[in-house]
């Protein structure tokens, strides 16, 4: 089985699905047949302990279901994870043959039970994959990525589930890609995959999210598969039966992130250059545009006047929506932008004012 994992660890695309939570026997090894017959998922996944954010919510069948996937690896031949968040938790695990755990979100914002985890992970040959921390702060999740490779784990892999964000509708836990790219970036060759089950929270845009991480040169996806979703005892909403992962799965549009053709490299060469080219112009350009705001910074400082004047950043955000509506920009975009440029004016300023 260990060579069988190690396979699965360098498949591209590499699915992960089953149930939110084993909640009985039964229900682990028909979830586990039926995913089996999709033949689409490399490892199987399912909440033995389940940190809930209020008591009272169901917290999982705990070491009792572990036997159970066992018994379905047994059956299938489809290795398992499990969630782990104590050493405790490590130890049962690897006792039943878990071929890989991981780390939640809960876990991850927590270093001292990372630190736990990696203890009892030590001198261990086992992957271990890390989900971003429920709060957007990557120093977090790459402090749980160090304190797990010092232990001595070799393949360690990271799972994009979304951050929590007060007020936010859309998403259960908004995606914030944005930090996935640099996070991405900061871990060229690490196994990166998608969890669109927790940053959905339902399962009708499971499809719309999963494409997009695919988009976006993730290695796999982590889904939530139940043989009765709307019977789960946890997060019923976002999982599908293992049938409708299938059919999801083969509507994916799976990208290469490269292709052996001279002309598309030559190509993408010509326009990556103008890129490149058109960059350069733009520093420059936002580079005059902080002098002129200097040259105000002056004037405001000799006639007492203060920085932040709220009326005319308001007309310039006015009129960014009007000029990026007909230019074919959004306003999200727009307003991450100016946003950040309105701060470096601010800051070019600030050096005027109490120079």
């Amino acid at each position: 089985m260990k060579n069988l994992v190690d396979q699965k660890w360098l498949k591209r695309p590499l699915i992960i699905s089953g149930p939110c939570s084993a909640e009985t026997e039964d229900q682990v090894i028909e979830t586990a047949v039926r995913l089996a017959k999709t033949g689409k998922v490399d490892i199987m996944r399912a909440g033995i302990w389940k940190p809930r954010t209020r008591p009272g919510s169901f917290e999982g069948i705990g070491t009792k279901g572990l036997p159970w996937l066992q018994h379905a690896k047994k059956l299938t031949g489809i290795p398992v994870t499990v969630e782990v968040a104590t050493a405790k938790q490590v130890e049962d695990a690897l006792t039943f043959e878990v071929d890989v755990v991981w780390i939640g979100a809960r876990t991850t914002v927590n270093p001292f039970s990372v630190q736990e985890v990696a203890d009892a992970l030590r001198g261990v040959d086992i992957p271990v994959l890390i989900k971003n921390p429920i709060n957007p702060d990557l120093e977090l999740w790459t402090g749980a990525v160090e304190r797990i490779a010092k232990s001595g784990t070799r393949k360690i892999g990271l799972i994009h589930r979304g951050f929590s964000s007060y007020g936010n509708t859309d998403y259960r836990n908004a995606p914030m890609w944005h930090l996935a790219i640099e996070m991405k970036r900061r871990n060229p060759g690490m196994l990166f995959i998608n969890d669109p089950s927790h940053i959905c929270g339902r399962r009708d845009n499971l499809l719309e999210v999963a494409q997009k991480a695919i988009d976006l040169d993730f290695d796999g996806l982590i889904i939530e598969s139940h043989v009765d979703p709307d019977k789960a005892w946890s997060d019923a909403k976002q999982q599908i039966t293992p049938e409708k992962l299938s059919e999801m799965l083969s509507q994916i549009v799976w990208r290469r992130d490269d292709i052996a053709s001279d002309e598309y490299h030559a190509a993408l060469e010509k326009l990556r250059q103008q890129i490149n080219h058109l960059d350069d112009e733009l520093m420059q350009i936002l580079s005059t545009r902080m002098k002129v705001s200097e040259k105000i910074g002056e004037y405001k400082k000799a006639n007492s006047i203060t920085i932040l004047q709220t009326n005319r950043w308001n007309s310039i955000l006015e009129r960014a929506f009007d000029k990026g509506d007909k230019l074919g920009l959004s306003r999200e975009f727009i307003t991450k932008y100016f946003d950040a440029v309105h701060m470096e004016s601010i800051s070019h300023q600030n050096r005027i004012m109490n120079d």
